[in-house]
């Protein structure tokens, strides 16, 4: 008597699972992003925390990322104890695979028809060895394969995400965007960087206040920036704000 109605149980749980089979099949793929490393180390690369919490926030929402790095020497070598130049020279795309875990690409290869979305994290690096903000400011140049990447992304409609100082980038590249770099007044030491905004305005972009838990979105460019280590705050703070930028900018993948 038992059988009957177990052999039809067995039979509906079978025709439930090619359906679920089915619709996952089914589902979009992937959002495909790039993210573009300085080095390893936050006064002269890539600002470690930053770079990590945006690959985090990636995997979580079930996006495929690819880093990438330029194959060039770093503008200089910091001791990050005593936080001065020592006499030793690297290259960003070697200390770059260190945050990579070795999984990493030279800058060159990265092509906006072969992702959906970009990401820039932080860190003096930015401002050193993707550019000479750090010693220009206003009137720096962008190395040239970070130029190619930012106006191939924008000319194909494609999101690009920045944070911390890496908005710099989009804004003497790009010139009439909206990015945020946080607050434009230092706030008894909150916002230690906050004269970067007055640089981003000269350069021909428009700076947003944001706190750092936020992301600001210029929906017309696609750029999505967040202050993030330009604010002295609790690390978690940082960390939601990342997540807030990663979110906006994979939203702005979907079709």
């Amino acid at each position: 008597m038992l059988l009957r109605p177990l052999s039809v149980s067995v039979s509906a749980s079978l025709r439930l699972r090619r359906l679920l089979s089915v619709s996952v099949a089914r589902g979009p793929p992937a959002a495909r992003v790039a993210v573009v490393l300085s080095g390893c180390g936050v006064y002269d690369g890539t600002e470690i925390h930053e770079a990590s919490a945006i690959l985090v926030h990636l995997s979580r929402r079930g996006a495929d990322y690819q880093v990438y790095a330029p194959d060039v020497s770093q503008m200089h070598v910091i001791d990050h104890v005593k936080g001065e130049p020592v006499a030793e020279s690297r290259n960003v795309l070697v200390e770059s695979a260190r945050i990579a875990r070795g999984r990493v690409q030279e800058l060159g290869k990265l092509r906006a028809q072969d992702h959906d979305a970009v990401i820039f994290p932080g860190g003096f690096g930015a401002a050193k060895n993707l550019s000479t903000f750090a010693t220009q400011g206003q009137d720096c140049l962008v190395i040239p394969e970070v130029q190619r990447v930012l106006t191939e992304f924008h000319k194909a409609q494609k999101p690009i995400g920045l944070c911390c100082i890496a908005p710099v980038l989009a804004a003497r590249v790009l010139g009439k965007v909206e990015v945020t770099v946080g607050d434009e007044e230092e706030g008894e030491g909150r916002w230690p960087y906050a004269g970067t905004a007055a640089a981003i305005t000269a350069m021909g972009a428009r700076h947003r206040i944001t706190d750092v838990h936020q992301a600001h979105v210029d929906a017309e460019n696609k750029i999505v920036t967040t202050a993030a280590f330009m604010c002295e705050t609790k690390i978690h703070h940082v960390y939601d704000g990342i997540g807030e930028m990663v979110q906006r900018v994979l939203q702005l993948t979907a079709p």
